[in-house]
């Protein structure tokens, strides 16, 4: 039997069902990824699971004694509470019961209350829940001792875990859990999640996330559930199966109920006793029709580039910034160059935001030089949404004192600009703080591509953005003829759409990689590998010199000093054949680096994605088999040295 059960669900607020006769279950131990567009109502269902929210009908049926935990997209505490308080929340039923009972059982209680509760407390675990407590605290790596209220955004969502988990619940309940974690933090929780023995509802965007956690992806669309077995990336391959049935049978339907709308007008026929079942069917076909929802539409995003900026954005030299003792940057080099889309990676506090202001000149270094660039025009994407005025309305807000909106060299009405990100015209003329978090990003989307900028920086521009909107602002971002700076955690976001990656090191290093993150990981285990597998050559040859060392001075030991020392075999001599090629080697690795050094500065200038897409490619897959011929011929190098 399945651990929850919903059977014909339907919940509305207002004209919207955001269930309408939807089934879902959740079975033992399984993984759900809950997606589906802002506003569809995924943060509802999951209230409805937890028993905070009642549907307006349906049946729903649970195991008896069922644990549910939620973990919400922003956890709110007191502000004076320990994280120790904090995580004991999680298991405040059997704190309270545990309370009675001793102070129940101290005033000499009835024999029978003080059973009834004893009962109660073995059914909650509730003899040891500091020691529950406690070795929460220790798996998750949490301080029992400090104020929440000092920790980060990261530590606090790893202290709601940890109240969730102390009551090892059969459900966990989690509302986007990787806003705002670094990706070291994302890591730890897949691999928590993966090792959870309960079930778990999660609502995420995050695609690399579910593909590492979920087992199963519940869609929720037009009010209803659809599951799709097997991780994101298997749900992408049936989702596109599905939307093209779901297309064929649409307009064979719609073909056949133009047929019959055809015959109903010849009015004469129709009337005839013989054919009322037919006019009946066509009714129903015409209610039907008129009951099918089609698929929402999409954001209509459109960038407006400004006039274009100088090739160089801007160009670091040794740049180093510190406050107080911390190192921020350290000996940092670097040129970003017009239309390089890059991603600035690091834990939370490690200073991305600071290196991105040096890099824009709005800052500057303790030493170190800084050149920018001409003609920049600078658009910023606040993960905090500062620029928001909670009291406008959304036309307002896009266009102050003004019905009309410049896009590029295109006026539009305010109204029809916001319908491009989905708000009908009766929402454009609602206030900004009605707005859920999906719709305040998308309203700062819709406010900064209508501004004139040529260098756009987004700071964690996908938190609570649906996915459908996120794949349409990693096209519009991978075609956007300016420079784009992204502070972000979203992997797959990255991937898509940067060029390059500037990691943070630690101790104020920062280094550049080429391409996105799963690139950056993948550089880094090749160089961990390189410098292992040095390590133990270095090793090896260590300890056969030390060996050498040991046995020339026993058989000195043991021979007498008069004893004449064999003569030293003479090292082999390279064939005529293997000397030319040593001799042609440094030529051939210089002459690969330079054609590769040509190649790397025509990528730098976007425009040849524009002109030649496929002659692009071609030179990026050519620096590619570059990297391998170099590596081969120092490889080929060393051996013939």
């Amino acid at each position: 039997m399945a651990l929850f059960n919903l059977h014909n669900a339907h919940l509305a607020f207002g004209l919207a069902p955001l269930l309408n006769g939807a089934d879902f279950a959740i079975e033992t131990r399984e993984r759900i990824g809950l997606i589906g567009r802002n506003g569809a109502g995924k943060s509802s269902l999951l209230k409805v699971i937890s028993g905070a929210l009642a549907l307006d009908d349906g049946a729903i049926a649970q195991q008896g004694g069922l644990r549910v935990a939620t973990v919400p997209q922003e956890p709110v505490f007191d502000s004076n509470t320990t994280v120790f308080d904090a995580v004991s929340n999680g298991v405040s039923v059997a704190r309270e019961l545990r309370n009675r009972y001793e102070s129940l059982a101290s005033e000499g209680g009835d024999e029978h209350a003080l059973a009834d509760i004893q009962h109660d407390i073995d059914a909650h675990d509730g003899w040891a829940w500091e020691s529950k407590v406690e070795a929460t605290l220790s798996q998750l790596n949490l301080d029992a001792g400090i104020l929440v209220s000092t920790l980060s955004g990261g530590l606090k969502k790893r202290v709601a875990i940890a109240q969730a988990l102390v009551g090892s619940p059969d459900i966990l309940l989690l509302d986007e859990p990787t806003n705002h974690l670094d990706l070291a933090a994302i890591a730890w929780l897949e691999n928590l999640l993966v090792s959870f023995k309960g079930s778990a509802v999660i609502i995420s965007h995050d695609r690399a996330f579910l593909d590492n956690v979920v087992t199963r992806i519940v869609e929720l669309d037009r009010g209803k559930l659809t599951g799709f077995p097997g991780n994101y990336e298997a749900y992408e391959v049936q989702k596109a199966q599905q939307l093209e049935f779901e297309a064929t049978v649409n307009a064979k339907f719609d073909k056949f109920l133009a047929q019959e709308e055809v015959w109903i007008r010849q009015g004469v026929q129709a009337r005839r006793t013989r054919n009322e079942g037919r006019v009946r069917r066509l009714e129903s076909l015409r209610d039907t029709r008129s009951d099918r929802r089609n698929v929402l539409g999409r954001v209509k995003l459109d960038i407006t580039s400004g006039n274009q900026s100088g090739k160089m954005i801007a160009e670091l030299t040794d740049v180093s910034k510190m406050y107080g003792d911390k190192v921020i940057v350290r000996d940092f080099t670097s040129t970003i160059l017009r239309g390089d889309k890059i991603g600035l990676v690091g834990p939370n506090g490690i200073g991305k935001t600071t290196l991105l202001k040096l890099i824009l000149g709005q800052i500057q270094p303790d030493s170190g030089k800084i050149r920018t660039g001409m003609n920049m025009q600078i658009a910023y994407f606040d993960q905090m949404r500062d620029g928001l005025d909670e009291e406008a309305t959304l036309g307002e807000f896009i266009s102050p004192g003004s019905d009309w909106i410049e896009v590029g060299t295109k006026r539009t009405h305010v109204m029809t600009y916001l319908t491009d990100f989905l708000f009908t015209p009766e929402r454009a003329k609602a206030q900004v703080k009605a707005l859920s978090g999906g719709e305040r990003n998308r309203l700062l989307l819709a406010r900064h591509f209508a501004k004139e900028a040529n260098v756009l920086v987004l700071d964690e521009p996908t938190n609570d953005l649906d996915i459908d909107t996120l794949e349409l602002l990693e096209e519009k971002l991978a075609n956007y003829e300016g420079t784009v700076f992204i502070v972000s955690h979203d992997r797959r976001f990255l991937d898509n759409v940067v060029t390059s990656c500037l990691v943070a090191e630690g101790n104020g290093l920062w280094r550049e990689y080429e391409g996105g993150i799963t690139d950056w990981q993948a550089q880094v285990k090749v160089m961990a590998q390189m410098q292992e597998a040095a390590g133990a050559q270095t090793a090896t040859a260590n300890k056969s010199a030390m060996d050498a060392a040991i046995a020339e001075n026993n058989r000195r030991v043991a021979s007498p000093p008069s004893a004449p020392v064999a003569p030293k075999a003479a090292a082999a001599k390279l064939s005529y054949k293997d000397q030319r090629e040593l001799d042609g080697l440094p030529a051939k690795i210089e002459a690969l680096e330079k054609e590769q050094a040509d190649i790397n500065e025509k990528l730098a200038d976007g425009a040849i994605f524009q002109k030649d897409a496929k002659g692009a490619a071609a030179l990026a897959k050519r620096v590619s088999e570059i990297d391998e011929l170099v590596m081969n011929a120092m490889e080929r190098w060393e051996a013939l040295s």
